[in-house]
């Protein structure tokens, strides 16, 4: 490969691809989708290299309506989560990976259900109404409750918020690869 050509390579290849070691910004770039944030992530899923290994907690694959925007601060506004899009008030939540239920109750004014996935890995899913109660195991898949309107003043939307011990991080990770596309160049001649 010409030295210039691999000059090039190198240069546009992002610090998270050219180092394995370090993780990389999560975020999705594509029309309608919510753009790389500035933070990094320790999660398996965010690690570069990872593939997602989580399921959509709604079926069909869900649009998403807000991405996540996290604040620069813990105290200050932002969207610690994402939020999806759904057709009908009841309709079916499913867990994204197995775990436990450590939480179903009412949060200031919406029914929220969270579930711990282990690692220090919780989903946390409003508004949802759940007949399942805290200590209950769950699989990857299983039904844990029906969506109730009222999240999203112009659409339909469930609130899906993930964290990592205390930290919230992207929940995109962990059902789409969002590990940045690199061009390389063509072989050509020597």
């Amino acid at each position: 490969m010409k030295p210039s050509v691999l000059l090039a390579a190198l240069l546009l290849l992002p610090a998270s691809v050219a180092s394995a070691s370090q993780a990389h910004p999560s975020g999705v770039i594509s029309s309608g989708q919510p753009s790389l944030n500035q933070q990094k992530s320790t999660t398996p899923a965010g690690q570069a290299g990872a593939r997602p290994s989580w399921q959509w907690p709604l079926s069909p694959r869900p649009p998403v309506l807000r991405g996540f925007d996290p604040p620069p601060k813990p105290w200050l506004s932002g969207h610690r989560g994402v939020d999806l899009g759904f057709a009908a008030a009841g309709t079916q939540v499913t867990s994204p990976s197995a775990g436990t239920v450590s939480f179903v109750g009412v949060v200031v004014d919406r029914p929220v259900i969270t579930i711990d996935h282990g690692g220090g890995l919780r989903s946390s899913f409003e508004p949802v109404e759940s007949t399942l109660a805290a200590g209950a195991p769950v699989a990857a898949g299983e039904v844990i409750g029906t969506v109730l309107p009222g999240h999203c003043p112009a659409a339909q939307c469930l609130h899906w918020g993930v964290r990592e011990g205390e930290e919230y991080v992207n929940p995109l990770q962990f059902v789409l690869d969002l590990r940045p596309s690199i061009l390389l160049p063509l072989p050509g001649p020597p």
